[in-house]
């Protein structure tokens, strides 16, 4: 019975795999014939590798012959790789280009990527007001990151009015969609008692959650509530694992705050080497504080 279930398994994947290569071969077909959404299908396929060997700078082509053709997700795609240097020379000048018109076209993602840069004043002038009403359109299109983004502005006043309950709403349906980060804005809310009432454990079902979906932030903020015992029992061997995951994705306080624990040597064998290791880690990723710690230290 066993050996049937294996063979069924199996024969299920071959079938999977065969009706993916064939989609791939029509998406192929039918952008050589000049179809704009069948080259960003195919592109999106170049660039995950998914039934079709992997090729950046072919997805690139393709990316930019959908936008061409008025497929505003090929705009902002293309758009993200010469942000990134992939598969083409980076390129932000006409990165910004791609954007608006990404999101001139109703590609959300477009939309909310432009906010950002507004928000950074990355490759355009700084405008807070202008990224916020990206951000607002992004949201309204169903573009969660964008609900996300709106919010954190709300939590600082900056291009619109300062309103904690208005950005616990708008963390809560990007959280709701799946937006780590959103999660873990809203965790800190919780956290504090800042626009909704403070829940210690919800904070940290919310920072886990946001961790379980590979945001380094979540899981910084679930090893502190396991270090603090905030929201979870104290636990310091589960809070060096969780700085550590969030370390390895390169977020600098959480190898500051694992190197406190090695040269205390709670939850870690006391290391003081490590330490000093991890404190430069989190001085390369942008931890200022590690950066100016004595070099003995």
């Amino acid at each position: 019975m066993r050996g049937l279930a294996l063979l069924g398994a199996t024969a299920l994947a071959l079938g999977a795999c065969h009706a993916g290569a064939k989609e791939a071969k029509r998406a192929r077909a039918a952008c050589e014939a000049g179809d704009a959404a069948a080259c960003n299908e195919l592109a999106l396929k170049l660039r995950k590798g998914e039934y079709v060997l992997r090729d950046d700078a072919r997805a690139a082509e393709l990316f930019g012959r959908a936008c061409t053709g008025g497929v505003g997700p090929g705009c902002t795609a293309l758009a993200v790789m010469l942000q990134q240097g992939r598969g083409v020379d980076r390129d932000s000048v006409r990165a910004v280009s791609l954007l608006r018109q990404a999101c001139d076209r109703d590609a959300m993602e477009g939309c909310a990527r432009l906010g950002i840069l507004y928000r950074e004043g990355a490759g355009v002038p700084r405008d807070v007001a202008r990224a916020a009403s990206l951000f607002d359109q992004a949201c309204d299109g169903g573009e969660l990151t964008g609900c996300a983004h709106l919010g954190s502005l709300h939590v600082a006043g900056e291009g619109v009015p300062q309103d904690f309950a208005t950005a616990a709403a708008l963390f809560t349906r990007a959280c709701d969609g799946d937006v780590a980060i959103g999660c873990v804005d809203l965790g800190r809310l919780r956290a504090a008692g800042t626009g909704v009432a403070r829940d210690d454990s919800t904070a940290a079902e919310l920072f886990e959650k946001a961790c379980d979906r590979n945001e380094p932030a979540g899981c910084f903020q679930l090893a502190l509530a396991y270090e603090s015992g905030r929201g979870r029992a104290q636990n310091f061997t589960r809070a060096s694992g969780f700085y550590r995951e969030s370390c390895e994705d390169r977020y600098g306080e959480a190898c500051a705050r694992l190197a406190a624990l090695y040269d205390k040597g709670a939850g870690v064998w006391r290391d003081t080497s490590r330490a000093r290791d991890l404190r430069q880690e989190a001085c390369d990723h942008g931890h200022r504080e590690s950066c100016a710690a004595p070099k003995g230290s």
